[in-house]
């Protein structure tokens, strides 16, 4: 059983110029992160973990989706980061190799971003990307 958590953002990222390591983490959270998924999740005892995952929507093809979850999927990616617990789906794993998931504030609005090493291309308004 999930529902929908919070909105998200695309944010393209420039290519790496240096070698890429043998082993990426599948996905990394700054602090700012891992203190909002800690307050959101907080307000959901039930739920042990955030799922993140792709799904096809938008101008550009894929859109990122956030939910809270009770199970994890028998194929999901655990990743387990400074006592945050995320799921990562079975069909968003390529997609999202590597990428960092951010969370800013200003005054006109609050969000999670990703910088995905691996996006090729964002539309205009900046809720979907393609790979």
């Amino acid at each position: 059983m999930a529902s929908k958590a919070v909105v998200t953002s695309v944010r393209a990222v420039a290519a790496a110029t240096k070698r890429a390591p043998l082993y990426r983490a599948p996905l990394t959270l700054t602090p700012a992160a891992v203190k909002k998924i800690k307050e959101i999740m907080s307000g959901k005892p039930d739920m042990i973990a955030l799922r993140i995952g792709v799904k096809t929507r938008g101008c550009n093809g894929l859109s990122y989706t956030l939910d809270y979850s009770n199970q994890k999927g028998k194929f999901d990616e655990v990743i387990e980061q400074d006592g945050v617990k995320i799921f990562m789906d079975t069909k968003a794993q390529l997609t999202l190799l590597g990428t960092e998931m951010d969370y800013v504030e200003s005054k006109l609005s609050s969000e999670f971003i990703f910088n995905n090493p691996n996006v090729k291309g964002t539309c205009g308004c900046g809720e979907s990307f393609n790979v």
